[in-house]
């Protein structure tokens, strides 16, 4: 098994020697502000169109950087970028104030997304990080005025259901577990209003354990209202990685909540269900979709290894491992491990996003508008962290 203060030195290595760099050098827009993503396997160009979540993931990315491993002014200038881009083109300031999912590289929209809330919670977490880092308090309160517009968009129904709500009512993982990360960000920028996050999230923890089936020992990527299976393509389709995410999350809380026994059970459960389903035993890695009832994929992409499943993988591995201290945590954290160096471009830098199965690269493109500066550096932020903790208990 590793050596988890050599692994911590590698990581850090990565974080601030590799990918932070990469994305300095290759991705700021110095002439309209904010980052690019969209870039090939070198680092240049291949598309001038901003991805609005990225505006905010890199900038919380580069917030928590300055904040919590070292306070690098070309951190805080990068991430002033981002946060200023968001304000200036990203909102729908002429409309109903919801954000852009997609614009031009100078602010002009192209995409809004009217089901979903993503930039905004992205947005959310940047502002909160900024916050934090920058000591400038008024950024909390916006990043807690976006939290009590995404509670207006659900309750007035400004949000477009995916399936029509009188023939199929639904409900996603996703919402729910993307919330609890972003509230947990913004009490931390906000800890004079703990409680209230601590009910909100408490809200968002009872929503999740809904997709808990028992039956299958799976976490489901969307249901019925009351938690049964909705026995159709989007009802069956397991997402191991999304649930792994949110394993770590809920695990995360349990600390906050002076290790809570209930949220440490809930998380390590998760965390074992799913890495059952995902841990491809073949060709390692964890795979990207399975059918809870072992039916034929129906997503063509399904068995790929992308990227961020394997980062989140990482994370979850060491929490199970700091709450337990049992061996086998530490032996999947290996395992996902060597496996990303199949990702790693050692010539030019950062990783590749996308593999195939058995592990070849499908397409060398260092980013686009879902692949950039996020999961990778906060593998290494977080792992990092945690290490730190397990070395002090």
């Amino acid at each position: 098994m590793s050596n988890l203060n050599e692994v911590k030195n590698e990581y850090l290595h990565m974080l601030k020697d590799n990918i932070i760099p990469f994305w300095l050098k290759n991705g700021l827009d110095k002439k309209h502000g904010g980052y690019y993503t969209a870039l090939d396997r070198k680092g240049s160009l291949i598309e001038t169109d901003k991805s609005v979540w990225f505006q905010g993931r890199f900038a919380w990315v580069l917030s928590t950087l300055y904040a919590d491993f070292e306070k690098k002014q070309e951190y805080l200038d990068a991430a002033k970028s981002g946060i200023d881009f968001l304000e200036k083109y990203c909102f729908d300031k002429s409309g109903d104030g919801r954000m852009y999912f997609r614009v031009t590289e100078d602010g002009k929209p192209i995409i809004k997304r009217l089901r979903y809330y993503y930039s905004e919670t992205f947005c959310l977490v940047a502002m909160a990080a900024y916050s934090r880092a920058s000591g400038d308090k008024s950024y909390a309160k916006k990043a807690r005025e976006i939290l009590d517009n995404i509670d207006r968009y659900q309750k007035e129904g400004l949000l477009i259901p995916k399936f029509d709500a009188g023939n199929r009512p639904t409900i996603a993982f996703g919402p729910p577990m993307i919330m609890l990360a972003t509230v947990q960000e913004l009490r931390k920028a906000d800890p004079e209003n703990k409680d209230y996050y601590n009910k909100y999230i408490d809200n968002l923890l009872s929503n999740i354990q809904l997709f808990l089936y028992e039956d299958k020992k799976a976490v489901l990527e969307q249901c019925n209202p009351d938690g049964t299976l909705q026995d159709h393509f989007e009802g069956r389709l397991l997402n191991p990685g999304h649930a792994i995410e949110s394993s770590w999350f809920i695990l995360r809380e349990s600390i906050e909540r002076g290790h809570d026994e209930k949220l440490k059970a809930l998380g390590l459960k998760i965390f074992d269900w799913m890495w059952e389903w995902g841990w491809d035993k073949e060709y390692g890695g964890i795979i990207q979709y399975m059918d809870v009832l072992g039916k034929p994929k129906s997503e063509y992409h399904h068995d790929m290894k992308f990227w961020w499943p394997q980062t989140e993988a990482a994370i979850a591995a060491l929490y199970c491992y700091y709450f337990t201290k049992d061996d086998k945590y530490l032996e999947k954290h290996d395992m996902v491990k060597e496996y990303t160096k199949k990702f790693i471009d050692t010539e030019y830098g950062e990783w590749y996003g996308y593999l195939h199965r058995d592990g070849r690269i499908s397409t060398d493109l260092k980013g686009n508008m879902y692949k950039g500066p996020f999961h990778i550096p906060r593998m290494y932020m977080k792992c990092v962290e945690i290490i730190d903790a397990i070395n002090a208990k």
